[in-house]
């Protein structure tokens, strides 16, 4: 019986532990191609789970990119304001909306902002998080351990690259690209 019931935990432990790797991969699709992104459950939890709901769900589907700073970053996630198929979009309010649900608390850690990180936006309250994120197209070490950083671009990061730059100043896009979906690998 006691080996019954090691094999019954191991196997349940390997499922489990597959389910939880399949769910730490996830493909946004760009009309450039496909992103895959690794995220860090480990490090930002509930940013983690939000940005899973989220994408799973499909209200990122369609969202803009309203905020693009070459050689900074790539600004997207408002789902209030920025998602083109919704009634409320309005291209002059995206990235001032979030969701229904509560801010996030933030999750700093010792991941660094480098290429391809994908991190939280936020305004001046590091606790104000909700569904908002931005993809790095370089290093910025000023962003480290103020933001939750909860994931990285590990394929597809050209993709990301030929998304549409918005003004030099305010990184403002007149005419943005969008997330087409993003999903659980």
């Amino acid at each position: 019986m006691k080996k019954f019931i090691c094999l019954f935990i191991l196997c349940f432990s390997l499922v489990n532990t597959h389910s939880a790797a399949k769910e730490k991969i996830m493909i946004l699709k760009l009309e450039y191609g496909d992103v895959e992104i690794e995220l860090y459950p480990e490090k930002a939890p509930n940013h983690v789970k939000r940005f899973i709901k989220f994408s799973d769900e499909g209200r990122y589907d369609n969202v803009v990119f309203h905020r693009v700073i070459d050689g900074f970053m790539a600004q997207t996630g408002d789902i209030k304001f920025g998602k083109t198929d919704d009634p409320e979009f309005n291209l002059n309010l995206a990235g001032t909306g979030g969701s229904e649900l509560p801010n996030l608390k933030a999750e700093f850690s010792d991941v660094a902002h480098t290429r391809g990180v994908l991190s939280a936006a936020r305004s001046s309250d590091p606790n104000s998080a909700n569904s908002q994120f931005f993809i790095c197209y370089d290093s910025a070490p000023h962003l480290d351990r103020q933001y939750s950083a909860f994931g990285k671009v590990i394929k597809g990061m050209e993709y990301v690259d030929k998304i549409k730059k918005g003004d030099p100043n305010s990184g403002s896009v007149q005419d943005p690209d969008k997330i087409i979906s993003i999903r659980s690998k």
